[in-house]
């Protein structure tokens, strides 16, 4: 029988037991149906042209907190007071508070948090141009404030948005924003209809059936807990090890990939996470999108997979401590990082070695990268060679995240010798390492909002195009007349 801990609804224990998951497990995937039908329900009925953004904000506030109390029970209040008491806080210190973090201990609410500060207390000329986009002018009204960190589309599962992005939703401008030619000047959006998310919405619903799959039929096969057995360690080769390594951990990853893009799909078909149009004039929908399965499975650098793991996460880390860090912002980021996801110590253990692997990684790349593009047969090489350095790296690095203990986790460390731990380090004192500012360095994380194209250059992966051109401007112009479909 499946475990009955939960400070929930026991009101689908017979499912539980049925399909063998813990209840807590069940309540989240029926609390995201809901959500995701709710939010077609949201679209349908609630559009920002058939009723008002107040009546918008009351039920996606009270249909949040109605989905919180479902799978958390009691638990819910804590997020309810801590938004609450920050809140108070915020008016009752006076708006020159609120660039404190000490007493905001949320994503969204350290994020608001900024942004206000950005909108209120700093000089135009102090900002960068994504911070000067994000920022916040006037002080949210309780309403607008408990919309944003409560409603049902991101209660459970997030992903994380900016308050402006939210209360454009909301106001029903998403499609109306402007958007930046590359020069950074703004142009009015190209297209006159809303587009329909049901595509999109259609496809993610499909990686999630596909994930949940792979997750309830291959990752039981693959425990990460395996690498740490002492009858695999004393008996398998060490080629053995690095396979299964690999194997077990890519099998960890199909619960976030079906959570995540769920996540994406309710806020998709609720009408939010419109970006624009593409090259070919196609809709975007991946404003919030919180991972890209493809790049992460084919990452050539440690960089470029935490650039697609966790996006929204690692926008947050930027914009809230890399940016604004004067001392070692990469350790301090990744020590944020660590202390955000909670008190595990297989927490701290892997984003201490993901600072020692990030550096490592940027000081091989810019040592050795430039000898092996002279060719296509040389790129190659070095594109494989990468791919699977990055990979078992990766890998490597995330071993105590799964586990969470630390004798396990020293454990697994013990049965390597610790050599990436080693090569990082002898990495690091022997090459030399280029430094490049902050904020123009070709590593820096290119996911942006909406309507802004902040940098000219893209991540190592070059998939992204964040702003229409004028061309597709007029096509997509000429295409909305000939596409009544749109407005469904």
């Amino acid at each position: 029988m499946a475990t009955t801990s939960t400070t929930g609804s026991t009101l689908l224990q017979p499912l539980s037991n049925a399909v063998q998951l813990p209840i807590d497990q069940v309540n989240f995937v029926v609390g995201q149906l809901s959500a995701l039908l709710a939010a077609v329900w949201f679209r349908t009925y609630l559009h920002s042209s058939k009723t008002s953004s107040f009546i918008r904000h009351v039920v996606a506030t009270l249909l949040g907190l109605y989905l919180a109390l479902f799978c958390f029970g009691w638990y819910a209040l804590h997020f309810l007071v801590q938004s609450g008491i920050s809140y108070c806080i915020l008016i009752g210190l006076g708006e020159e508070a609120m660039h404190n973090p000490m007493m905001i201990i949320t994503q969204k609410i350290t994020s608001l948090a900024y942004e206000i500060h950005d909108g209120m207390f700093r000089k135009e000329e102090e900002l960068t141009p994504s911070q000067r986009y994000l920022a916040v002018r006037r002080m949210p009204s309780l309403l607008e404030y408990l919309s944003y960190t409560c409603n049902f589309m991101g209660i459970l599962a997030g992903p994380l948005c900016s308050y402006k992005d939210y209360i454009t939703f909301i106001e029903g401008r998403s499609h109306h924003v402007a958007q930046s030619d590359k020069n950074g000047k703004e142009q009015p959006h190209c297209a006159e209809a809303e587009p329909s998310p049901n595509v999109a919405v259609t496809q993610k619903l499909l990686v999630c059936g596909l994930s949940l799959l792979v997750h309830l039929t291959v990752s039981s096969f693959f425990p990460v807990e395996h690498n740490v057995d002492e009858d695999f360690q004393a008996s398998a080769s060490w080629p053995t090890k690095v396979v299964y390594l690999y194997v077990s951990l890519l099998a960890a990853r199909p619960k976030y990939y079906f959570a995540w893009t769920l996540a994406d799909a309710i806020n998709n078909a609720a009408g939010f996470g419109f970006r624009g149009y593409d090259e070919n004039g196609e809709a975007r929908w991946d404003l919030i999108s919180n991972l890209r399965i493809q790049q992460i499975e084919m990452s050539t650098s440690f960089k470029m997979f935490l650039d697609n793991w966790n996006i929204q996460t690692a926008l947050w880390l930027k914009r809230v401590c890399y940016e604004r860090a004067t001392l070692s912002p990469t350790i301090q980021t990744f020590v944020l990082s660590a202390i955000w996801h909670g008190v595990y110590p297989g927490y701290y253990l892997t984003f201490l070695t993901g600072v020692l692997m990030t550096l490592a990684a940027r000081a091989m790349r810019s040592n050795f990268r430039h000898h092996f593009t002279g060719t296509p047969q040389l790129k190659l090489l070095y594109d494989v060679a990468t791919w699977a350095a990055t990979q078992v790296a990766v890998s490597y690095t995330v071993v105590p995240f799964v586990l969470l203990s630390v004798k396990p986790s020293l454990a697994f460390y013990s049965s390597w010798y610790y050599c990436l731990h080693i090569a990082g380090i002898l990495v690091l004192l022997l090459l030399p390492v280029k430094k490049t500012p902050r904020g123009k360095t070709t590593h820096e994380n290119v996911q942006l909002s909406r309507s802004k194209k902040f940098d000219e250059t893209e991540n190592s992966s070059g998939r992204n195009s964040f702003s229409a051109t004028d061309s597709v401007c007029s096509q997509n112009r000429e295409a909305a007349s000939r596409r009544p479909s749109l407005h469904q």
